[in-house]
């Protein structure tokens, strides 16, 4: 690759990466104005990577518009550690849900979250979900007492279950949306227990349950109980874990390689630089 054609390349994959280092900072801000208390303390590592990503694309732009050696130098070694630990600092974005297993090798989730798919229920629009459903991975991580504690308690706090109420404000309303995984399993008992709804956040537990399913007992119209310790609720989060693991997976892969790309065309750059200058 000539000097020309490669600084030319380095300039926009820099620039391209500042636009992304914005974004992860924009990401950052959203999450402390948005989310709960849970969430909002992986704000400062979200902007933290965001103005280092910044720092790295100046940094290599400069070199590239300049034709320096030095900061290409300094911009290349930087760049290969941020594609080494740009995984782990990914983990930490799912921390509010799997404090405890944010370390799992991405090409492990795809094997980890095969299971589970839901179950219909006649007259709902969404799914239930079943705790053995899901792998034996997934059971022992959520039926240790340490990690249920910290995930109930961020449940408790994100108040999805009593906001219910507030969204739907007739039963036809409640029984015609489209709950989530969470929602379905942690804010309601399950279907089989034959509680009748009297609104989208309070059941009439008077009613005998028709199902021997132990999470019909735990119920509780309480607002900080819930189905918060039921079988139900876990496989819920299970299954919100499954899909944004998914996700969370693909986009390291895909950054991997986009960070790789940046790495390599930043030390070409780098080589040609100093070679120019030797030259000169």
């Amino acid at each position: 690759m000539g000097v020309g054609m490669s600084t030319f390349v380095i300039r926009w994959i820099n620039f391209l990466t500042m636009l992304l280092a914005v974004g992860v900072i924009g990401f950052g801000v959203w999450m402390s104005t948005h989310h709960d208390g849970c969430r909002k303390s992986l704000t400062l590592p979200v902007l933290g990577l965001g103005a280092f990503i910044f720092l790295i694309s100046i940094i290599g732009f400069l070199g590239a518009m300049k034709n320096s050696s030095i900061l290409l130098w300094i911009a290349c070694p930087i760049r290969s550690s941020l594609k080494i630990s740009w995984y782990f600092i990914i983990g930490a974005l799912e921390q509010v849900v799997r404090d405890s297993y944010k370390k799992v090798p991405a090409t492990l989730l795809f094997i980890i979250t095969n299971n589970g798919s839901g179950h219909n229920v006649a007259g709902l629009s969404y799914k239930e979900y079943q705790l053995q459903d899901y792998s034996s991975w997934f059971l022992k991580q959520l039926n240790n007492t340490h990690n249920w504690k910290r995930l109930k308690s961020c449940l408790v706090k994100s108040e999805d279950c009593n906001n219910l109420s507030k969204r739907y404000k007739t039963l036809k309303q409640y029984k015609a949306a489209k709950l989530t995984p969470i929602e379905a399993g942690c804010c309601r008992p399950p279907s089989e227990c034959g509680y009748p709804a009297v609104n989208a956040s309070y059941y009439d537990l008077s009613f005998h349950p028709v199902s021997s399913n132990k999470d019909c007992k735990l119920y509780k119209n309480s607002r900080a109980i819930k189905c918060y310790n039921c079988d139900s609720c876990k496989a819920g989060v299970a299954q919100y874990m499954k899909t944004e693991w998914r996700v969370v997976a693909i986009f390291n892969v895909v950054l991997f390689v986009v960070l790789s790309m940046v790495y390599l065309v930043g030390c070409c750059a780098r080589r040609n630089a100093a070679s120019s200058r030797s030259k000169a």
